[in-house]
């Protein structure tokens, strides 16, 4: 068993990231025996429902799904519905409701739209588990303008030491960005015949296509932090700030590892100036470096 799923995530770190969902669930219909090791082990694009109940918009993943319905952190209810599905103690649903606010107003100021849940629950040897999921998706007005998607998933346990916390999160943060470059087609006919006699590809809406990006990717860090709790409101505290830490260094990462190192290579295949100039650049300064070392 062990063998078999690790095979199966060793393929899928090899496989596009950009198509992660359809490579899981070609996997799983191939090895549906193994279908929660490897859901439960695999991080995806998260969803988005909708709650029947508030009509609010929710995020499901792994952490609240049962079977094939998922728990809506709102009304506490599954869709499909599941009699038997597992919800979170009386006290851990109050702690709970409060997260889901407070990450609400968190997703507003960080991310000026979106969606965010919270989920929580009990552990077999004491103390308590949760996932904060995050979401904002860019959709391009027109086919020519970027588009793309951030997932954040911070999964922390917690454990209480008298008036002290120990927590350990682990984030994940899953990027995709599509950057296209077209130019409005004419819309006379006359200019679209001329276009197709010249053999010219249009994309739709009438664009012809000049080039396509698509960066994506995913980064995941862990961090163990002690921390002092007054009630069961510091938990949303603690959390909460070491979410924001950890998000901001892991943004600060993806713009310099991801975009920076992108840059760097486009720079290097293609020069925008001269590259006689730039050989001369070059020179300059190892004879410089020469007469330094002399």
């Amino acid at each position: 068993m062990a063998d078999l799923v690790d095979s199966m995530l060793d393929l899928m770190r090899r496989l596009p990231p950009t198509r992660t969902e359809e490579n899981v669930a070609a996997l799983v219909e191939i090895c549906p025996d193994y279908a929660d090791d490897l859901l439960g082990s695999v991080d995806q694009p998260l969803q988005v429902k909708t709650d029947r109940v508030s009509g609010k918009d929710y995020l499901a993943c792994d952490y609240n799904r049962d079977g094939e319905s998922y728990r809506s952190p709102w009304s506490n209810d599954y869709d499909p519905p599941l009699e038997d599905g597992t919800v979170p103690s009386i006290k851990l649903r109050k702690l709970e409701i409060a997260a889901n606010e407070a990450f609400d107003t968190y997703r507003e100021m960080y991310y000026e739209g979106g969606v965010s849940s919270v989920y929580l629950w009990d552990l077999d040897e004491g103390g308590f588990a949760g996932v904060v999921l995050l979401k904002k998706t860019m959709t391009p007005a027109t086919p020519y303008e970027p588009s793309g998607s951030w997932d954040s998933i911070h999964v922390f346990e917690t454990v209480e030491r008298g008036r002290q916390a120990h927590y350990k999160l682990t984030s994940t943060v899953m990027l995709q960005l599509v950057t296209r470059r077209g130019t409005e087609a004419d819309a006379s006919s006359g200019s679209s015949s001329s276009a197709g006699s010249h053999g010219e590809k249009k994309g739709p809406d009438g664009l012809k296509t000049d080039g396509e990006v698509v960066l994506s990717g995913s980064m995941t860090r862990q961090t163990e932090q002690d921390w002092p709790i007054h009630d069961a409101s510091s938990h949303i505290t603690n959390t909460g700030k070491m979410i924001e830490e950890m998000e901001i260094k892991m943004r600060n990462l993806l713009q310099e590892v991801y975009f920076g190192k992108t840059r760097d290579i486009v720079h290097d295949l293609r020069s925008i100036d001269d590259l006689e100039k730039a050989r001369r650049q070059k020179e300059l300064q190892k004879e410089l470096v020469g007469f330094i070392k002399r």
